[in-house]
C-alpha cells in the first residue's frame, strides 16, 4: 500500500492544478462578459441616442412638409392664414426651435412689389430690408416658438448657409436642411451666448401647376436641440457630440452633451444619421466602468468558491484513488465504453462510405496538406484521374483546370478547395477540365465549404457536379437566337435598301403625279419605319437576353465621369435653348460594376426623362447620389415629364409594359426591364415613385467602390 500513495498524492494534485485552471478560466471569462455586457450598454444608449437625433429630426421634417402643403392649399396665403396654420406648432415643444417662418423670394426689380403686396396680405407694417444684389430672400410672416421674436423683412441670404438650404429644397422639392450658422436673430447677443445653428426648409407650391411661392423655414439651436433631445437618452452616462460638414467640408461641433461619471472614456460610438439632404455624426463616449454591468463582485465570489470546489473535490479523489477494487472496476467499465464506441465508429464508418460510393455527385475530402482523405467513384468519374501523390500545387496541371472560356488556367489559389482551406466558401463555381481522358473537355461546378478535422486541424469537403449537358444547351439557345437576329436583320436591311431607293425615284418622278407620288412616298415611309422599329425591337430582345447573361466585367467606375457622358450624348443633338434639357449632375460616388451595363442603365433613366417630357416644355431632369449605411450608393433621377398612373410603378419595370397614360409613345416595353435585370445582378434593386413636383422619380443601388462582390449574379 505504501508503494501506491505516490501516485494517489500526485493525481489528487493534478486534480487540484486542473480545478486552479478551470477556476482562472471561469474567472477570466466573467471579466470578459462584464466588458462585454459595457459594450452592449454602449451600443444600447448609443442607438437611443441616435434614434432620438434621428426621430426628432425626422419630425422637424414632416411638421415642415406638412405646414408647405398648408400653405400651398390656401387660395391667397395671407400673414394671417399663415399664423393661423402654424398656431398649433407653439404648443408642440420642438427641441431647440426658435421660430417657424414663411420667406419668400425676390429680385431687386422686385423688392417694391413684394413689400407692398405682403402689406395688403396681413402685414402692414412689414419693411424689406434687401442685402447686396441679386436674388433675395425676405421673412414675411412668422411665429416664434421660444419668445424670441421673428426678424420680419430680414433678407435670409445675407448668411451662405441657409441660402444654399433654399437653393436645394427649391431645385429638389423635397426640405432640406443647412450647414452650421449662427442665426440672424441671435447676432445681438454675447459670444459666449451664441450657438451654433441650423434652418429647415421646405418648399411652397401652390395650385395643380405647382407655382413656387417661397419656404417655410424653422430655425434649430443646436446645443438647445441636443439638450432637450439626448438628455434621456444619455441619462448622465455618455459624453454625445452631434457635428456636421460644413461648407468648407471641415467638421463642424453643432452641439454637446457632458456626461456626469468621471474615468477615461474608453468606449466610443460613431454613427451617421440621415437629416433631409445631409448626413449628421452622432459621436458618444463613456468610461466602461460607469456604465451597468461593467464592474461588480461576482468574478471574485465565484473565484472563491471555484477554489474550495477545488480543494473539496482533490479531497475526494484522494478518497476514491485509495480504493484499489473500485478503481479496478471503474478501469474495466472504461476498457468496455472505449470498445463500444469504437465498434460504432467502425459502423459508422462503413455506412458513410456505401452512401458516397452510392450517390451520383462527386464529393472529396482534403486535409491540412492539400491531399486527398477520400474521394467517392462519382468525383472521380468527373475528374477522369484518382488523385496525385502531390498537393495542391499539381492540381491544375494533374486534372487540366480552366476556366469556362476553356482557354484561361485556374490560378490555383482561386480553386474552391483551396479557398476553403483558407477558411471561404465557395458555391457552383464553374470550371473546364481537359486532360487525355477528356479531350473535348468537361464542365463542372464546384461547392466548397472548410471543416475541422478530428485532429483540429482545418480541411476541406468539395461537391461536384457535371453541367457538361447544360452548357451545352445553353451554348445551342445562344447560337439560336444569333441566328435568328441575324435572319431577321438581314431582311429588314434590305426593305430598308428598297424602300430608300423607291423614295429616291419618286423624288425624281414626282412632277408626273403628285397625288400618287405622295402616296407611293408615304407607304415607303411606312415600310421604312416599320423596319426601324423591328431593328430596334430586335435590338432591344438581344439586349435583354445580355442584361441577364452576360458576364459581368466588374471594376471601378467613376460614377459621375459616366452620367456626364452619357448627358452629353443624350442633349449635344438636340434644338434650341428654349427646349433644351436643364439636367442638374449632384456629387456621385464611385461604384463597383460593370461599366457598359451601368451606362446603359443611366442612359436608359435619362433617355426616358426627356422622351416623355410634355410637348413644347423643356425636361429637367436631377441626378443625384449618396452612400447607404450598408455600404452601397443609392443614385435617383427625378423629372418633371407625364409621370406613371398610380398603381403602374412596379409594374414598368415588367417586359414589354407600357404605362396606361393615354400618351402614346413609341418604344418596346424594354427598357425598363433591362435596367432591372443589370441592377439586381449587381445585387441591387431599382424602384420608381411619383415627384412631389411632378413627374416620375426613379433611384437604384448599386455596390460602392472596394466593396466584396460575392452577392453579385453571374460572376464567374
Amino acid at each position: 500500500m505504501s508503494r501506491k500513495r505516490p501516485g494517489t498524492a500526485a493525481l489528487s494534485a493534478l486534480v487540484a492544478a486542473i480545478g486552479c485552471a478551470v477556476t482562472l478560466a471561469v474567472f477570466t471569462a466573467l471579466v470578459r462578459r462584464e466588458s462585454s455586457a459595457a459594450e452592449v450598454q454602449m451600443d444600447r444608449r448609443t442607438a437611443a441616442a441616435a434614434e432620438a437625433v434621428r426621430s426628432e429630426t425626422r419630425r422637424y421634417v414632416e411638421i415642415l412638409r406638412t405646414t408647405a402643403a398648408a400653405a400651398g392649399a390656401q387660395e391667397t396665403l395671407t400673414a394671417t392664414e399663415y399664423d393661423r396654420i402654424v398656431q398649433p406648432l407653439k404648443t408642440m415643444k420642438l427641441a431647440g426651435a426658435t421660430a417657424i417662418a414663411l420667406v419668400v423670394p425676390a429680385t431687386d426689380d422686385q423688392v417694391a412689389e413684394l413689400q407692398e403686396r405682403w402689406r395688403r396680405l396681413g402685414a402692414p407694417d412689414l419693411t424689406l430690408a434687401p442685402k447686396g444684389s441679386g436674388e433675395h430672400a425676405f421673412v414675411v410672416a412668422g411665429v416664434s416658438l421660444d419668445g424670441t421674436r421673428p426678424l420680419r423683412g430680414v433678407d435670409m441670404t445675407q448668411a451662405v448657409a441657409p441660402a444654399e438650404a433654399f437653393a436645394q429644397a427649391r431645385r429638389t422639392g423635397q426640405p432640406a436642411v443647412s450647414d452650421t450658422y449662427q442665426l440672424l436673430v441671435d447676432r445681438d447677443l454675447p459670444s459666449a451666448q451664441r450657438q451654433h445653428s441650423f434652418v429647415m426648409a421646405a418648399p411652397v407650391f401652390h395650385g395643380v401647376e405647382q407655382h413656387f411661392l417661397g419656404w417655410v423655414v424653422l430655425g434649430v439651436r443646436g446645443q438647445n436641440f441636443m439638450g432637450d433631445t439626448l438628455q434621456h437618452a444619455g441619462q448622465g452616462l455618455l459624453d454625445l457630440t452631434l457635428t456636421v460638414a460644413g461648407a468648407d467640408r471641415r467638421e463642424v461641433t453643432v452641439a454637446e452633451l457632458g456626461a456626469a461619471s468621471e474615468g477615461e472614456r474608453d468606449l466610443v460610438r460613431t454613427v451617421d444619421i440621415p437629416v433631409a439632404d445631409k448626413s449628421w455624426t452622432l459621436r458618444a463616449s463613456a468610461p466602461a466602468a460607469g456604465l451597468p454591468g461593467a464592474r461588480s463582485a461576482f468574478p471574485l465570489s465565484m473565484a472563491s468558491g471555484g477554489l474550495v470546489l477545488t480543494a473539496l473535490l482533490s479531497a475526494l479523489v484522494w478518497v476514491l484513488a485509495t480504493s484499489r477494487d473500485r478503481a479496478r472496476v471503474q478501469v474495466r467499465a472504461a476498457t468496455a465504453e472505449l470498445r463500444a464506441g469504437e465498434a460504432a465508429s467502425r459502423r459508422q464508418a462503413d455506412l458513410l462510405g456505401a452512401v458516397l460510393d452510392g450517390i451520383s455527385d462527386g464529393v472529396g475530402v482534403v486535409g491540412p496538406d492539400g491531399r486527398f482523405l477520400l474521394h467517392n467513384p462519382a468525383a472521380i468519374r468527373m475528374l477522369g484521374k484518382g488523385n496525385p501523390e502531390a498537393g495542391v500545387e499539381s492540381w491544375q496541371g494533374h486534372y487540366g483546370l480552366f476556366r469556362v472560356d476553356g482557354v484561361t488556367p485556374f490560378d490555383t489559389a482561386e480553386l474552391p478547395l483551396v479557398r476553403a482551406l483558407a477558411g471561404e466558401d465557395s458555391d457552383q463555381v464553374e470550371m473546364i477540365i481537359r486532360h487525355p481522358a477528356y479531350p473535348e473537355g468537361r464542365v463542372i461546378s464546384v461547392s466548397a465549404r472548410p471543416i475541422e478535422t478530428s485532429a483540429g486541424e482545418r480541411g476541406a469537403v468539395a461537391v461536384f457536379h457535371d453541367i457538361t449537358e447544360r452548357k451545352q444547351v445553353e451554348t445551342e439557345l445562344r447560337g439560336f437566337a444569333g441566328v435568328v437576329a441575324h435572319d431577321l436583320k438581314s431582311p429588314l436591311s434590305a426593305v430598308r435598301g428598297f424602300a430608300e431607293l423607291i423614295i429616291d425615284a419618286l423624288d425624281d418622278a414626282e412632277a408626273g403625279s403628285p397625288d400618287a407620288l405622295r402616296e407611293a412616298r408615304h407607304s415607303a415611309g411606312k415600310v421604312i419605319s416599320g423596319a426601324g422599329r423591328m431593328e430596334k425591337l430586335i435590338s432591344e430582345l438581344l439586349d435583354y437576353a445580355a442584361a441577364r447573361d452576360a458576364t459581368l466585367r466588374l471594376g471601378e467606375v467613376d460614377l459621375r465621369s459616366l452620367v456626364d457622358d452619357v448627358v452629353t450624348a443624350r442633349t449635344d443633338h438636340l434644338g434650341g435653348p428654349d427646349l433644351r434639357p436643364d439636367i442638374f449632375v449632384g456629387s456621385l460616388p464611385p461604384v463597383q460594376a460593370d461599366p457598359v451595363l451601368l451606362r446603359q442603365v443611366i442612359d436608359n433613366l435619362v433617355g426616358n426623362a426627356i422622351k416623355y417630357t410634355p410637348p413644347g416644355q423643356a425636361p429637367r431632369i436631377d441626378i443625384t447620389g449618396r452612400r447607404e449605411p450598408d455600404g452601397g450608393v443609392r443614385v435617383q433621377v427625378a423629372d418633371r415629364g407625364i409621370g406613371i398612373p398610380d398603381g403602374e410603378h412596379a409594374l414598368v419595370f415588367d417586359s414589354f409594359h407600357r404605362a396606361s397614360n393615354g400618351v402614346a409613345h413609341p418604344g418596346t416595353g424594354l427598357g425598363l426591364a433591362i435596367c432591372r435585370r443589370i441592377v439586381e445582378r449587381h445585387g441591387g434593386r431599382i424602384e420608381a415613385a411619383p415627384n412631389p413636383g411632378g413627374g416620375t422619380i426613379f433611384a437604384f443601388t448599386i455596390p460602392a467602390a472596394g466593396q466584396p462582390t460575392s452577392n453579385l449574379v453571374g460572376v464567374v
